[in-house]
């Protein structure tokens, strides 16, 4: 680790202003900062601490959307009782993502900030353009079982590591971030940057930006929802498919879906063909697995992650039928 300095943040103002310094990095719950900052993956020459500040940490669940403040800590939103019981699918991407000692400490805003957990990037000694651009991606030719079957390109093909992001992508979600310039929302969907030319660069935010709050419209197909998540050992691991599936139901006829996708892109990935496979259809375990086959008709496999194709598929069929059955 190296030498920073540590600034406590008097007031949201100040924090924009050093958070734009050259050089300069948010701490916030610091379960991800500090995790780079002690692999040396991140260098800060100084901190700036807003942890505290006041205004940001409040969840709203009443109106046309729900509101989390970015400060807001993942254990209190998954056990929130509003969004336990009318977004499950929200509540289990959080209860799924760490231990309790974590959701403890975590931010929402920071849980979106998390970077990949590829391993030619956290070794810290391979070539790698998420650590240090134009240095090349070892994925490509090496180790390529956690990589991603969609959104990749030649420059890198990490996935996204996290869960609440999924299900986020799953509803109408904005992230609300205020910078120098003053306010704005951006889509969840235009939050994370494609990878393109410099993977290094993960979101939209502009230097000094810091997220304020994530907001989620209200809807009725956040009670039949659901987070299904797949991983290598039941705790403390990150998915190697995951899918979060949202329904709108008449009987047992698919009104409307929305279908995310985790542990196969380098972003939350959305899966419209998987949805308009459900839409205006009878529900039922054939069906499913056509959306689940839909979602996955243009993956991209590599040498040895072509298992999570099929894997997926089922996932995505098994979440529908979870999440199709919360309704009765």
């Amino acid at each position: 680790m190296q030498p920073f300095t540590y600034h406590r943040a008097g007031s949201f103002d100040e924090a924009m202003r050093e958070a734009a310094r050259p050089g300069a990095a948010l701490l916030a719950g610091g379960t991800t900062m500090v995790d780079l900052m002690r692999g040396d993956l991140a260098a800060p020459s100084s901190l700036v601490d807003i942890g505290h500040l006041p205004g940001l940490s409040e969840i709203t669940t009443t109106g046309s959307a729900l509101r989390f403040g970015a400060l807001a800590r993942m254990a209190d939103a998954a056990e929130d009782p509003v969004v336990l019981r009318d977004y499950p699918a929200l509540a289990e991407s959080l209860q799924l993502a760490a231990s309790q000692q974590l959701r403890n400490a975590a931010t929402l805003g920071g849980n979106l900030l998390q970077r990949t957990r590829c391993v030619y990037f956290r070794n810290g000694v391979s070539a790698c353009n998420k650590r240090e651009p134009g240095s090349g991606c070892s994925a490509l030719d090496g180790e390529d079982r956690e990589m991603a079957l969609f959104g990749g390109s030649e420059r890198c093909i990490a996935t996204y590591p996290g869960d609440w992001g999924i299900a986020l992508a799953a509803f109408d979600t904005a992230v609300e971030v205020r910078g120098a310039t003053g306010t704005r929302s951006i889509p969840f969907a235009d939050f994370h940057r494609p990878y393109g030319e410099d993977p290094a660069v993960e979101t939209v935010l502009a230097p000094g930006e810091i997220i304020t709050a994530i907001t989620v419209q209200a809807t009725p197909a956040g009670r039949r929802s659901t987070y299904l998540k797949v991983r290598d050992r039941e705790s403390y691991a990150y998915a190697v498919v995951s899918a979060a599936v949202a329904l709108e139901m008449d009987g047992d006829i698919v009104r409307a879906a929305r279908i995310a996708l985790g542990g196969v892109a380098t972003k939350p990935w959305r899966a419209p063909e998987a949805e308009a496979a459900l839409v205006g259809r009878t529900l039922s375990e054939a069906v499913a697995l056509q959306a689940g086959e839909a979602a996955f008709a243009h993956a991209q496999p590599r040498r040895q992650n072509a298992f999570k194709v099929e894997l997926g598929r089922r996932v995505v069929a098994r979440a529908a039928m979870v999440a199709a059955a919360r309704g009765n």
